[in-house]
């Protein structure tokens, strides 16, 4: 089986554009590129990646198009398209018949004023689009915006969803309640499968240590099961927190027990299986 890390990103630093990178975030305000994380996924083990975007942009979609073109090692991609927009139909009907590395798509729904978008009549008409062409749609949220993702993908049964970094849970002060109850309500539905990826940004970026994570990890294993749930680093993000290494060790330290199927679809058959990467 092979190894895949199911969330990363790529980026040429812009200030503007990316904005999002705080001051506190100094160690991200660089460049991160193909060849700076080729060597670390075959360091780890891993086979390949699938690249998500950062900017929403036509532009960001067509540089990571580019990047893909030029890096085998990124099987997959999930891209940006405005969900709303009238021709939201025609654009992801020229990304399926030109770019088959396009495996699904996402918009930062975490970054929006309106904490329910993803239920406006426009959005959902432009999720109800994806399914037409196979397309998977990551969920970006913070623990507020569960309450209305459980709502969306009760409508959408048949689209595959699946929720990035595990709903950013605020893993920092411990709290967890009203997330585990949010998070255990989405996952009945099976067509929704978890990222367990970007948790250490959530929680104390100097001082984490292995035992914070696992009330969150033991609660998305028992809401989502073993066949629903991904790796993923979401390397470059992870490094203000800790190394590629440390990322990939602390789940490798929760999942060794697990058996050995178990653990070559969490790293990887589940992903291959959710993206349909070949």
């Amino acid at each position: 089986m092979q190894k895949v890390d199911a969330h990363q990103h790529f980026w040429q630093y812009h200030p503007v554009r990316d904005s999002w990178i705080t001051d506190d975030m100094q160690v991200l305000q660089n460049d991160f590129l193909p060849q700076q994380l080729a060597p670390v996924l075959q360091q780890n083990g891993f086979d390949g990646c699938v690249l998500v975007q950062s900017d929403q942009s036509i532009e960001g979609n067509e540089y990571m198009l580019q990047l893909a073109a030029e890096n085998s090692f990124i099987k997959g991609m999930v891209a940006w398209v405005d969900l709303q927009a009238d021709n939201v139909k025609e654009q992801l009907q020229y990304y399926w018949q030109q770019h088959s590395v396009i495996k699904g798509f996402r918009h930062v729904l975490q970054g929006e004023k309106d904490r329910a978008l993803m239920l406006q009549p426009k959005f959902k008409k432009g999720i109800a689009a994806l399914s037409e062409f196979g397309y998977t749609y990551d969920i970006l949220i913070y623990p507020d915006q569960l309450i209305h993702t459980k709502e969306l993908v009760a409508q959408f049964p048949q689209q595959p969803f699946i929720i990035d970094h595990i709903a950013k849970p605020d893993i920092k002060h411990q709290k967890i309640d009203n997330w585990k109850k949010a998070i255990v309500a989405v996952a009945q539905y099976p067509n929704v499968y978890c990222k367990i990826s970007g948790m250490v940004t959530e929680a104390d970026w100097k001082q984490w240590k292995y035992d914070d994570f696992i009330p969150y990890l033991d609660t998305i294993v028992a809401a989502f099961g073993t066949q629903r749930i991904v790796y993923g680093s979401d390397w470059p993000v992870c490094l203000v927190a800790g190394s590629y290494e440390q990322m990939l060790q602390m789940v490798q330290q929760y999942f060794g027990s697990f058996s050995e199927a178990e653990q070559q679809a969490f790293f990887g058959g589940n992903a291959i299986q959710f993206y349909n990467l070949q």
